[in-house]
């Protein structure tokens, strides 16, 4: 549906006194009135020099003299913008209310289409805009529409859905999620018809709420503490909402109600009961939204002057947050529109608003497990933000800084990460400016600790915005130990006469690749005996390929002399990619070339990440190699930096985009091979030629082989060969999938279990900053890959994360089981 914001008025259309106007009838001119009724109807209740209640009741009155001439054409219009603008909900009910007075037919009409959109949204696993479409409906009996008596009733069936057995647990949470939000909207005027059973629709959420199990939350939080703000799963805080609604007697400030306005026309007119409305049932198929934590940072003491914060279990704390949401929703493709739309946030004058726009914002940032947008476009509309509110956004975003500082102890690694990278890209837009000297308490703790750790990975990444000098010239001096290496290679045979093994070979190889030698004549130079700068063979005399001093002297020369840039590395990897593949055709070797790769980039850890990724992409290294290399003993100095997480990321994220890949592409050619044979099946019941020569074009379809989209028309065969073929080579890239999760968690359990019982035996605490940020990193990958973890949740179970396993770490696996239970 188009939001297009056309500046027509109803005088423009109607003439001044907004009556029906005598036209032609001809097409063009229908089309046109057509578009321009479209237009009335998508800007309604936005700025203009008239009140909402006027712009209401001339557009109704002109809908309701076009009724039978666009019938069709307005109820669908009014449907999408119910499901599409939720922001404007009362506005749409309250003209739909003033339609249904004037035309008792054409309200029902409109019940039966939103009733039908509900359905097809659940049908669909549209939960958001399910949810949104149910509270329209329940807005609908405010503006006497719908009954309230038959939106109990609908209300009371889908509750029934937590009471259902062998369902998700979060299929149960939804629905009552759906009914909990509707209660602001409607609740009062429930409450005022006391033959409405509202008090049994609480009792059975309340029931449902105290014997939900919770063990998914610890998972979900993102400060492992509630001082100074507890951490409420979002149906216990929603439910907290609603109760302290219903102690103020079902009244809230923040909702407009238009509808009040015609009180005494909308009362008068007949009211339309729901239908029946069943749940659909579960099946495999359903993909229900995860549990979340909702997200605090601030409360009336931290808001200094101007408008109160509201309380966290005040409804208005609730809806102003998810109009914000919804705002950002729907311009996050603009950051400037973006910014611009929440500081004209309609009830600005209400609550603070910079404090709240920054605490949403974040609580979209943090999101577990991942956040539904790029991290840049969150900083990115900080930055317009705070050109559009100078005086204000700016010290709310440094208070916030100082707040998240102050309490980083506490924080769930993957929010420390995205911390980092927001910081980061945050200074680089303000010329690196920043106070740190307020924060040199971080240099007295101990390096594992999160506050230097911090300080640390946000000069890291802020390096990658920016070059090495510019970080050593805006901290201060005592800030040296947590600067950054200086990002340049570290080429072990740069001395030509060193005692290295492999200095010889380094040497010759240096000399023969700046020669422009090719690819085969190095693999037959490494085919050679190591030989010493004299000419004698090293002993023992090996004439193998994977030896890893040679594979060590070829990775590091070659790369050292390509790495003027990102380009000149990519550019040598792919002319001696086949010399790269013939080192690594074994994991020892696979291993070897991360090592030298590492050796000589451990200081620049943007170009070892690239060059990693590279290496994975060109298939020169596997995904297991990779997962290996960084659980193994030689990384552990490495172990806690961002980095080392962001390559394991990356690393899974490349076998689980190629599983599906090779899934959608198996998926169209059995699609291809069905319909195939249709077309065959059809051509040889044809009389005529000219009959299969027309059905051919009906029957063409696009498929995707090799990750290429590919027009495919029947004479493009796909065999059963072919599939069977494709199903195999699925079925191995599942089962590399597979064990790569199960090279991750057995290392995790692996060091786990080592440092427990070590702290056990020596008598010490377990607790420590080390194992804090390890039991996180172990709760990131479940959460982060949770979709494809799931899928091998019962392998990981019986071969990895059994009973007699620590229960401190079998309990994360207890968690994540939990999330989709």
């Amino acid at each position: 549906m188009s939001r297009r914001r056309v500046h027509d008025s109803y005088e423009d259309v109607y003439g001044a006194d907004r009556g029906y106007k005598k036209r032609r009838r001809g097409g063009s001119e229908s089309n046109d009135l057509e578009d321009r009724l479209e237009s009335l109807v998508l800007k309604v209740g936005e700025n203009t020099t008239s009140t909402i209640e006027s712009n209401l009741e001339g557009l109704a009155s002109v809908l309701d003299g076009d009724i039978q001439n666009f019938k069709k054409k307005v109820l669908k219009l009014l449907v999408e913008c119910a499901v599409n603008m939720p922001e404007k909900c009362t506005i749409y009910s309250t003209l739909v209310g003033l339609l249904n007075a004037k035309n008792y037919n054409f309200g029902g009409e409109f019940v039966e289409n939103i009733v039908r959109s509900f359905k097809d949204s659940l049908k669909n696993n549209s939960w958001n805009e399910a949810r949104v479409v149910l509270r329209f409906i329940g807005d609908l009996v405010n503006c006497h529409v719908v009954s309230a008596s038959s939106f109990v009733q609908l209300m009371g069936s889908l509750l029934d859905v937590t009471k259902e057995d062998g369902v998700p647990n979060v299929r149960k949470d939804w629905y009552c999620y759906a009914v909990m939000s509707c209660l602001p909207w409607v609740g009062r005027e429930l409450y005022e018809k006391r033959e409405s059973p509202l008090e049994m629709l609480l009792t059975t959420i309340e029931v449902y709420l105290n014997k939900r199990p919770k063990k998914h939350v610890n998972m979900l939080r993102i400060w492992s503490t509630d001082v100074p703000h507890p951490q409420e799963e979002y149906l216990e805080c929603l439910w907290n909402q609603v109760k302290k609604l219903k102690h103020d007697s079902w009244t809230e400030t923040i909702i407009p109600r238009p509808y009040l306005t015609f009180d005494n026309v909308l009362c008068e007119a007949l009211q339309h009961n729901l239908p029946p409305i069943v749940p659909p049932p579960h099946h495999n198929a359903c993909v229900y939204p995860m549990p979340w934590v909702v997200y605090r940072m601030f409360d009336y003491t931290d808001v200094t002057d101007g408008h109160i914060m509201p309380g966290a279990h005040s409804i208005e704390r609730f809806l102003v947050e998810e109009h914000l949401q919804q705002i950002i929703d729907m311009s996050c493709k603009n950051r400037k529109e973006c910014a611009t739309n929440l500081m004209n946030f309609v009830h600005k004058n209400k609550v603070p608003l910079e404090y709240c726009i920054v605490e949403v914002i974040f609580s979209l940032m943090f999101h577990q497990p991942k956040p539904k947008y790029l991290e840049v476009m969150f900083g990115s509309v900080f930055i317009e933000l705070s050109k559009l509110s100078t005086n204000t956004m700016p010290l709310v975003l440094a208070q916030t800084t100082e707040i998240l500082y102050s309490r980083i102890e506490s924080m769930h690694v993957c929010a420390f990460d995205r911390f980092v990278s927001w910081f980061a890209y945050h200074l680089s837009n303000f010329k690196f400016s920043w106070s740190w000297q307020e924060w040199a308490d971080c240099l007295a703790l101990d390096p594992e600790h999160p506050k230097p750790k911090f300080v640390r990975e946000v000069l890291q990444k802020a390096m990658r915005l920016s070059f090495y000098e510019r970080m050593r010239d805006i901290v201060p001096p005592d800030f040296e130990p947590l600067l950054p290496e200086k990002p340049e290679p570290k080429f072990k045979y740069a001395i030509e006469k060193s005692s290295l093994p492999g200095q010889f070979l380094s040497n010759t190889l240096l000399t023969k690749i700046r020669n422009k030698t090719t690819p085969e004549d190095i693999i037959e130079i490494l085919k050679e005996p190591l030989m010493s700068e004299n000419g004698e063979i090293l002993e023992p005399a090996d004439i193998g390929i994977s030896n890893p001093t040679k594979v060590d002297a070829f990775v590091q020369t070659l790369l050292f002399i390509a790495s003027k840039s990102f380009s000149h590395a990519f550019a040598a990897i792919t002319k001696f990619i086949s010399v790269f593949k013939a080192l690594g055709e074994t994991d020892d070797g696979q291993l070897q070339i991360l090592r030298s790769t590492f050796d000589l980039w451990s200081a620049d850890q943007q170009m070892l990440t690239v060059l990693i990724d590279k290496m994975l992409k060109t298939q020169i290294i596997e995904c297991s190699s990779v997962a290996n290399w960084i659980f193994s003993k030689d990384m552990i100095p490495e172990f806690t930096k961002l980095y080392i997480w962001e390559i394991l990321s990356l690393t899974i994220n490349k076998m689980s985009r190629h599983v599906d890949r090779l899934t959608r592409e198996l998926n169209e050619a059995r699609e291809k091979l069905r319909t195939t044979a249709a077309i065959s099946n059809s051509s040889d019941d044809s009389d005529t030629e000219t009959e299969k020569a027309e059905a051919k074009p009906r029957q063409s379809t696009t498929t995707t082989f090799g990750g290429q989209g590919v027009p495919m028309d029947v004479d493009d065969n796909v065999t059963e060969e072919m599939v069977e073929r494709m199903e195999e080579k699925l079925e191995m890239a599942q089962a590399d999938q597979k064990n790569l999760f199960l090279i991750v968690f057995q290392r995790f359990i692996m060091i786990l279990s080592e440092h427990l019982v070590k702290c056990d035996t020596d008598d010490r605490p377990f607790d420590t900053y080390w194992y804090k940020y390890t039991v996180g990193r172990l709760q990131q990958v479940f959460l982060a890959h949770h979709e494809q973890v799931q899928k091998y949740s019962s392998t990981l179970e019986g071969l990895l994360f059994t009973q007699d396993l620590d229960i401190h770490i079998l309990e994360v696996f207890h968690q994540f089981l939990a999330l989709r239970s």
